[in-house]
């Protein structure tokens, strides 16, 4: 049956991102930062995919036998929908720069500066922009120095009158040093806001003082690199070696995309595109005056508090807060903690506890992405130091963590802490806790089986779950799933957890089977799926077979989507909705069944080949009824949101959906279901 592109379906989720910035039911500096998140996805976007794609054209150019989804095709289809969405992304930029002037906030630039204005802008280069500033006279250079693609570039072109000579010059734009954006003083209650690519564009004149010149020419460009990883197979140099040699040739990645400010000259294009070796064919994108607007995500707080989202303050636990110990608290109940409605501050908590109790012998921990100054890293040490054994398994492959994992790995080393690096192709995803403990003579384990990272930071604003518990049946897999980590040549089994690679596979479609064959006895099937990506043809295509049997099918997908709902031949089979407001949806839940037959499992991975059949992941049943019916009422509000919820379909029109008695916006409805949840102490 017909499915979508994989690249085409993320760049109309990326298009949903896009619909947030346009979307004036949201604060101003809000939709701003939306924009930051669109440019920040894209940017991820040609690093990773496009690159793979450049590569797949390549070898299709060599092979005797074209691929059928050509990648040439797909690659011009994303040029065209890129260079559409730039289109429409600086009509959206333009409309939100007059509606800040209509709250009394003004963005200008270096042409607009009064004399007050120009002087604390001078004053304020002089003393923290100037030193950073490292001015690159590219005319007679036989070779260009390296290029990031994470930054932003100032081209600089002027007549040297001295030798009537033109000169060109690259500048970076200090963005990681500096704000991007500096406000000025307020004139009459009005708020002034100048970029830092102007304000240097002010200072030129300063810049390249020793050459007699007074007419400046300006303009930003950016590149983008792959950023694919070559890890090579010499089995003399360890993982850890390999990795850290990757880093160093992925940031000399080949140039992949090429974006400039439209008004630049033609013939500065052509310099830059020669220089660069860029050939035409490449995505030379042209675009506005500024780049990079992955800084926006950091848009300054500037005008009154309606013009960002009211913060909703993280919940305490009704039932952890009920404890002095978290151990204590879980061993009489299972627990669900909900971030970032809920404090993710819990699970820090629950390792400082770990740390220093004297019941706790051990702690096993699975690592992914870690927050820069991480508290979960300081109890872990702690942990060590006060005689526990600690074991971390790191992920060294994590995309844009390596360089800080290889930090990590060698601080947790240096410490003590036993370290665990994942196996070439085969990503460690899962988000595992184990701590072993003794309660009197008897010897007890607690397991933390998440869809998140441990990462305070992203826990501010992803949306997941985390839940711990001490039965026997889940904390005996959790500690085998270690040992398959350890050992993943050996064979092990599971009853409980779904366990990718081999497993997982294997389970949902048996758990798809039993709903089909509920149908074929007259019973009623039902399948409800919550995950970030729907991709896998195996698994979208046993999705068709089930809804075309008779199971009633809803999910919700927050990025890409390859399966149509439209191709279920039964009218209503499948319903398919992606949410996205302020929170970032990352919880996976996957439903089975309804009342006493329902099977209900949270999980790390999405329904994607790699999740499935490349990297270690994991799915844990939730057996508890309370919890269950927690996660179903949670799953009801989101199926019901008539706010920030939008239909898939095969056109990929992203229409909201609409109707209902009531506006539903579930992010803010479950954080309200959440406030008035009571304690539950049934064990």
């Amino acid at each position: 049956m017909k499915t979508i592109n994989r690249e085409i379906s993320w760049l109309s989720f990326n298009e949903r991102v896009l619909q947030e910035a346009e979307d004036s039911r949201n604060p101003l500096v809000e939709r701003m930062r939306f924009l930051g998140i669109f440019s920040n996805n894209l940017d991820e976007f040609f690093r990773v995919r496009v690159a793979t794609i450049r590569r797949l054209i390549k070898f299709e150019r060599k092979s005797q036998n074209p691929m059928d989804d050509s990648p040439q095709r797909v690659m011009n289809h994303i040029h065209e929908t890129v260079l559409r969405q730039q289109k429409r992304f600086a009509v959206v930029y333009k409309h939100i720069i007059k509606e800040l002037e209509k709250e009394g906030i003004y963005i200008i630039n270096e042409t607009q500066l009064n004399k007050e204005q120009q002087k604390f802008v001078k004053e304020f280069f002089t003393s923290k922009v100037e030193p950073l500033l490292v001015p690159i006279m590219v005319r007679k250079l036989k070779k260009l120095p390296y290029l990031s693609d994470d930054a932003t570039y100032l081209f600089v072109s002027f007549l040297d009158k001295t030798n009537n000579e033109k000169e060109y010059s690259f500048i970076e734009i200090p963005r990681k040093s500096l704000s991007r954006f500096l406000q000025l003083p307020d004139i009459k209650g009005n708020k002034y806001i100048i970029y830092l690519d102007d304000v240097i564009r002010a200072n030129l004149s300063r810049v390249f003082r020793i050459f007699d010149s007074d007419n400046f020419e300006s303009h930003v460009f950016k590149i983008t690199r792959d950023a694919e990883l070559d890890i090579d197979d010499d089995i003399v140099v360890g993982f850890y070696d390999k990795v850290k040699k990757s880093l160093e040739k992925r940031k000399k990645g080949e140039p992949l995309r090429f974006i400039y400010d439209k008004s630049m000259p033609e013939e500065h294009v052509q310099f830059l595109l020669r220089r660069l070796s860029l050939a035409e064919e490449e995505n030379i994108i042209p675009g506005e005056r500024y780049h990079n607007f992955k800084d926006f995500m950091k848009f300054p707080n500037v005008g009154s508090s309606k013009l960002v989202n009211k913060r909703l303050k993280p919940l305490k636990h009704p039932y952890l807060e009920k404890h002095r110990s978290i151990i204590d608290a879980v061993q009489k109940k299972d627990v669900l903690v909900h971030y970032p409605y809920q404090n993710f501050d819990y699970i820090i908590d629950l390792l400082q506890e770990a740390a220093i109790s004297s019941k706790v012998r051990s702690i096993k921990v699975t690592i992914y992405r870690l927050a820069s100054d991480s508290k979960i890293i300081n109890a872990l040490i702690n942990a060590v130091k006060n005689g526990k054994e600690v074991v971390v398994v790191i992920e060294l492959q994590a995309r844009f963590d390596e360089e800080a994992n290889l930090k990590w790995a060698k601080t947790l080393t240096d410490e003590g802490v036993k370290i665990i690096i994942s196996t070439p192709g085969l990503k460690i995803h899962s988000k595992l806790i184990l701590i072993e403990f003794k309660e009197g003579k008897e010897r007890k384990k607690l397991a933390h089986v998440g869809t998140g990272n441990f990462h305070e930071g992203t826990a501010n604003v992803y949306s997941d779950i985390s839940y711990l518990t001490v039965r026997p049946d889940i904390t005996n897999e959790v500690e085998r799933v270690f040992g398959f980590i350890e050992k993943p040549y050996l064979t092990a089994r599971f009853e409980h957890l779904l366990v990718s690679p081999r497993y997982m596979r294997i389970a949902l479609n048996r758990l798809i089977d039993e709903q089909i064959e509920r149908v074929q006895s007259g019973k009623e099937g039902y399948i409800l799926l919550k995950v970030n990506s729907l991709v896998d043809p195996e698994m979208v295509e046993r999705l068709y077979e089930a809804g075309n049997k008779g199971v009633k099918i809803d999910l919700i997908v927050r990025g890409i989507c390859s399966l149509i709902p439209e191709e279920c031949k039964v009218k209503g089979g499948i319903t398919a909705i992606s949410i996205l407001d302020k929170y970032l949806e990352h919880t996976r839940v996957f439903v089975f069944g309804k009342g006493s037959s329902r099977k209900m499992y949270i999980s790390s991975a999405d329904w994607m080949t790699r999740n499935l059949d490349r990297r270690i992941e994991v799915a844990s049943p939730i057996y508890d009824k309370d919890l269950q019916k927690e996660i179903l009422d949670f799953l009801s509000i989101q199926l019901e949101d008539n706010v920030k919820a939008r239909y898939f379909d095969g056109n990929m029109s992203n229409r909201y959906v609409e109707g209902g008695s009531k506006p539903i916006r579930s992010q803010v409805d479950f954080y309200e279901y959440l406030s008035k949840l009571k304690s539950i102490e049934t064990t």
